[in-house]
């Protein structure tokens, strides 16, 4: 495994020995403005069989297959009508995937034996590099270990992935933090399957119309058309509790009551005079809290706590997402009121 520093610059011998890498099926990790992923050719099943490997993965948690511009999605899915090519037009390249039906080119084990594929195009300088020059879509999840906190940064995952991949880019931290908002249309209507950057509200002013999956805070069983819906996800190993009280004094109150000398608290400022074993701030506004979150919840696994207590948000624009990675992490140990 070898690591490659592309903070300021990408180093062009460097990018073709990753794209050789990629093109004779070996794993590499990369940048995208949401997360880091952990990728390989979507057209070679071994290779993409070597990701679930590597992740510990289910395989039947489907993929997501990274493009590098909109003109290319065609050849790997069928854009089936009109509101599709408007959420494609209006959202990408960014943090947005659409689930389409797939072409036979991608193989079964990146769907998970659906007969749809999610397809994204990022935004990031990186990412988008490697697959222009590469021209394979590459099939990528997040490039943690299967249950665990998304990686935000490289010292977050280089010690669960060591000699599990052929290079690790590092390109610094990620912008956004949160994996991509996952959208498929349905009768007509785009339906989010999971919550991300891009919000119910955005695609309500570009759409008109957009609706919310039922499962984005439910334990689901069966087949799933969207990576994160199913398993232990964005998960500390330590145990975890998520609050969300709306009134602050209450809120204040609840976390005096329940923290001791062995709790992790993560939250806002308001909370961080409370008794005890580390204090981890969040940030100010949901921006920062969704950039944060995924460090924090490691973070806090490092102090060894009995308990990680975390503070949630209003569930509405950017807070929808944050909430549904917090459940998540949080094993449904949810309080709201």
């Amino acid at each position: 495994m070898k690591i490659l520093n592309w903070k300021e610059n990408i180093n062009e011998y460097e990018l073709d020995c990753v794209i050789d890498t990629l093109k004779s099926g070996g794993l590499v990790i990369f940048p995208t403005e949401t997360v880091y992923g952990i990728g390989a050719d979507a057209t070679n099943s071994k290779a993409v069989d070597d990701i679930f490997i590597a992740k510990g993965r289910a395989n039947d948690n489907p993929l997501i297959v990274h493009l590098d511009n909109k003109n290319n999605i065609e050849k790997y899915a069928y854009i089936s009508n009109e509101i599709e090519q408007k959420l494609i037009d209006s959202f990408m390249p960014g943090p947005f995937t659409i689930i389409l039906k797939k072409k036979d080119i991608i193989p079964n084990n990146v769907s998970a034996g659906l007969c749809t594929v999610g397809i994204r195009i990022p935004s990031n300088k990186i990412a988008n590099t490697i697959l222009t020059y590469s021209s394979i879509p590459i099939a990528a999840p997040s490039a943690n270990v299967s249950g665990k906190p998304s990686g935000t940064d490289i010292d977050d995952i280089k010690d669960e992935f060591n000699n599990k991949v052929d290079y690790i880019i590092d390109g610094g931290n990620t912008d956004i933090g949160l994996e991509s908002t996952v959208v498929k249309v349905i009768d007509g209507i785009p339906t989010i399957l999971r919550p991300g950057f891009i919000t119910k509200e955005d695609i309500m002013d570009a759409i008109g119309v957009v609706k919310v999956d039922d499962n984005i805070f439910k334990k689901v069983d069966g087949p799933v058309e969207s990576p994160g819906m199913k398993y232990r996800h964005y998960a500390p190993v330590n145990e975890c509790k998520l609050v969300y009280i709306r009134d602050n004094e209450e809120c204040i109150k609840y976390f005096k009551d329940n923290s001791n000398n062995n709790t992790v608290i993560i939250g806002s400022n308001k909370l961080k005079d409370i008794e005890c074993k580390k204090f981890l701030y969040y940030g100010n506004t949901l921006e920062e809290i969704s950039h944060n979150i995924f460090r924090l919840l490691r973070l806090a696994d490092t102090y060894n706590p009995e308990l990680i207590l975390i503070e949630g948000v209003k569930k509405e624009g950017l807070g929808l997402a944050i909430m549904n990675r917090l459940v998540r992490a949080s094993s449904y140990n949810y309080i709201e009121r």
